[in-house]
């Protein structure tokens, strides 16, 4: 899965939903900070974390997310990464199976014919 993230993180920035998100998200903390009136003793997390809560409130990021994960991710599901998740789980499985196959019973250890007696009678 670590190929995968790379992958799709490689591939982010150069679509288009990407760049339109960035543009979105950038515009809309500029004006936000532009209503800010600023002062030495505002307190700079109080500020952030209202940022923050402003841009989840206004849903640009989960629309956003949405069209970069159709862009990104979608193309690569059926052709990239469906292929290797079946192809992990067959190993996978071909391994459960193998380690699930009881091993044969050991062969019986035929009884050793009596030793000739030594009897000197």
């Amino acid at each position: 899965f670590d190929s995968f993230r790379r992958d799709c993180l490689a591939d982010v920035d150069t679509k288009p939903a990407y760049q339109n998100l960035r543009q979105k998200v950038d515009n809309f903390v500029s004006t936000h900070l532009d209503k800010q009136e600023w002062n030495p003793t505002m307190n700079k997390n109080q500020l952030r974390n209202g940022l923050r809560q402003s841009v989840v409130q206004s849903g640009m990021l989960e629309a956003g997310v949405d069209r970069i994960i159709s862009q990104v991710v979608d193309p690569k599901l059926n052709h990239i990464f469906r292929p290797q998740i079946e192809r992990a789980i067959h190993e996978f499985l071909a391994a459960q199976k193998k380690a699930a196959v009881p091993a044969p019973p050991p062969e019986p250890d035929g009884q050793d014919p009596p030793a000739p007696s030594q009897d000197t009678s």
